[in-house]
């Protein structure tokens, strides 16, 4: 009796100092370790590489943007799941009146999402300055219905495969293969990174 009573306090302590270090390391699953510094470069490399996508898939979509008053791209690539489902990503808005990015957040907020989550890049253009602002200090939640009503002036070109998403806003969304055929993003919230800006 006495040397099972030894044997389970032994390996319960075993148990202990080898989930030490472990518990440690994971405390904060949803934590960062780099810098903020090291964070906006990660997010301004992504939104390149998201611009280099969209123009390799959609070449006509650089002319579209370079009209534009401003874009954002965010990507929900590496993205953090959530315990509802769903997810987060990062994004930044470029404006053309301003050479400051604005860094920006999404939140996946529809629940049961699953574990298939692709990843995607989202890009938006701004009509003009005012939508931008808008989206920037409001925020915008992504209802997912567009509707007719909804204006994005054309200045004599198509929205070459954008979709209008809001007065003045049109947005791609692009996944691994491509360009979405039709864009997705019901509950998704998009709102101004309080601690990269």
């Amino acid at each position: 009796m006495h040397s099972f009573k030894h044997s389970f306090i032994t390996l319960f302590l075993l148990t202990l100092c080898l989930n030490q270090p472990v518990f440690a390391q994971f405390a904060n699953p949803f934590g960062t370790s780099k810098t903020v510094a090291q964070q906006r470069e990660e997010v301004l490399k992504k939104n390149q590489q998201t611009l280099k996508h969209l123009y390799a898939v959609e070449p006509k979509a650089k002319d579209l943007i370079e009209k534009a008053a401003g874009y954002a791209t965010f990507s929900n690539f590496g993205m953090k799941i959530l315990i509802a489902g769903g997810g987060t990503g990062t994004g930044v808005v470029m404006n053309k009146f301003s050479s400051k990015p604005i860094y920006m957040n999404m939140a996946e907020v529809q629940a049961g999402l699953g574990i298939g989550i692709k990843s995607t890049q989202t890009i938006f253009v701004f009509q003009n300055e005012a939508v931008l602002n808008n989206f920037v200090n409001s925020g915008w939640t992504f209802g997912g219905q567009m509707t007719a009503a909804a204006k994005y002036e054309k200045n004599g070109g198509a929205y070459q495969d954008a979709t209008i998403v809001a007065d003045g806003i049109l947005m791609y969304q692009l996944t691994d293969s491509g360009l979405a055929a039709e864009v997705t993003g019901k509950g998704t919230k998009y709102y101004k990174d309080s601690t990269l800006n």
